[in-house]
């Protein structure tokens, strides 16, 4: 399975997030998965990439030519694809995966898991999505969801293109157990010619 992992590239955050990031990929190594992630040597992306890689894990980067030219290129992918964009970046890791988990992050971290979780939403994908809620990190976004679906911004069945983990064990058993379910439409009234 290649799960592509969603986090933060900053390197000053709280060690409870960097464990959980070396949990998780302790256990994507193990099971002898494939991990595709953005490619940085920094932050909890370096992290993941390095431990997945040291307990099994095939590993596999990918990185927009800019940010490659600013020297963030990981020294411990097993490969390293250079996008044009971060547009082409997102693509190329939405199209080689089979799953998608957010740890802790950033802005960009949010948009990548938001949008996969719009394209499933869409139709254009039927993949796991999980996030794992370190230390409550997500607490206020899933919040925002709920008042999405009591205010009919979206359906209340959207709950199920994603799942909320709060470790790593229960992400990976969640991936190992996944059965895609058909979408229901996205829109509550389709206005007529």
């Amino acid at each position: 399975m290649n799960i592509c992992v969603f986090s933060s590239s900053s390197n000053a955050i709280p060690d409870v997030y960097v464990n959980d990031a070396i949990d998780l990929a302790r256990l994507i190594g193990q099971a002898k998965f494939c991990l595709i992630n953005g490619g940085s040597n920094v932050g909890l992306m370096d992290v993941v990439t390095r431990e997945a890689g040291i307990c099994g894990a095939r590993t596999i980067g990918i990185i927009p030519e800019k940010l490659r030219d600013f020297n963030l290129a990981s020294i411990h992918a097993h490969e390293i694809i250079v996008s044009g964009d971060m547009m082409e970046r997102k693509a190329k890791m939405r199209d080689m995966s089979d799953a998608f988990i957010a740890l802790a992050g950033g802005f960009g971290t949010l948009e990548e898991i938001l949008e996969v979780i719009t394209l499933k939403q869409l139709g254009y994908h039927d993949k796991a999505i999980v996030f794992i809620n370190t230390n409550g990190f997500y607490d206020d976004l899933f919040r925002q969801f709920e008042k999405t679906y009591e205010e009919k911004f979206a359906k209340e069945n959207y709950r199920k293109l994603y799942f909320i983990a709060e470790n790593s064990a229960e992400a990976m058993s969640y991936l190992s157990k996944y059965q895609p379910e058909k979408t229901v439409d996205k829109w509550f009234v389709v206005p007529t010619r």
